[in-house]
């Protein structure tokens, strides 16, 4: 109730609030760096545009999503390097008679993989994270590294929960949206009896000839008549990987085979 402690409370809020602005600064940062333009000139445009009183506070917009980056993208666009606003001219359409209707086109299989916050991720600068290799059919999220661009993790990422619950204000919506021609790699640990020679044999035949899959690396150690084999496999998404994991469970003398996170 006393002065000072009003005044340590207001300056504790505006601490938090220009550390939140930092988030939005750095999403922004990400979708220009990647258009290639002048990030300072753009976000004076940007800011004078919406009319923000100060540049914390737009940026602190953008972090909470009260002004988010697709709905700023639908009003402007790269013109010549510059971020300008897009001229829309209102031109009245000739009637079209429907048998003369043109057919709508359909966008080619493949692309657009991946949307991040509803917009195709190529818009951005990302990379699948190393600690989880997501594959197209898990669920992901994307999160706004430092200095890194953005990540896209697997919800079952041992580091998934440590960076929702101490970052989740870094969290943005990620989603797989239609199939790919993309190879992926995904790692496998399978376990089993050592019945002798044969096993890697059975295993290299599973996955080769029956799945049809490429094997990029596969070691495989034995002790104590059991044996442990380590492989890495190409695969299209999660569907082609799920197959594979159960083909190589339906082998004799196989115990398991998990996919490493």
């Amino acid at each position: 109730t006393t002065g000072k402690a009003k005044s340590k409370i207001r300056s504790g809020m505006k601490e938090e609030r220009r550390a939140e602005a930092e988030v939005g600064t750095e999403a922004l940062q990400c979708k220009l760096r990647h258009l290639k333009t002048d990030f300072e000139e753009a976000v004076e445009r940007l800011v004078k545009h919406y009319q923000f009183p100060s540049h914390i506070d737009f940026f602190y917009a953008i972090a909470t999503e009260e002004l988010t980056i697709p709905e700023i993208f639908k009003e402007f666009q790269l013109t010549d390097g510059r971020l300008e606003r897009k001229v829309v001219e209102a031109k009245p359409e000739p009637p079209v008679k429907r048998e003369e209707a043109r057919p709508s086109r359909r966008k080619p299989a493949g692309q657009s993989r991946l949307l991040i916050n509803g917009e195709p991720a190529e818009s951005y600068d990302y990379t699948l994270a190393s600690c989880c290799n997501p594959l197209p059919g898990d669920r992901i999220f994307a999160y706004l590294t430092a200095n890194a661009g953005l990540k896209i993790h697997r919800f079952t990422c041992p580091n998934a929960t440590h960076l929702m619950a101490n970052y989740g204000y870094r969290v943005m919506k990620a989603e797989w949206v239609s199939a790919t021609d993309t190879d992926f790699v995904a790692n496998l640990t399978i376990t089993g009896v050592d019945s002798g020679p044969g096993v890697i044999e059975r295993i290299s035949h599973e996955i080769s000839t029956m799945q049809g899959l490429n094997i990029r690396s596969f070691t495989i150690s034995g002790e104590g008549g059991y044996f442990e084999g380590k492989m890495s496999l190409q695969v299209r998404n999660i569907d082609q990987l799920n197959l594979a994991i159960r083909g190589l469970q339906n082998i004799e003398h196989v115990s398991s085979v998990i996919r490493e996170k």
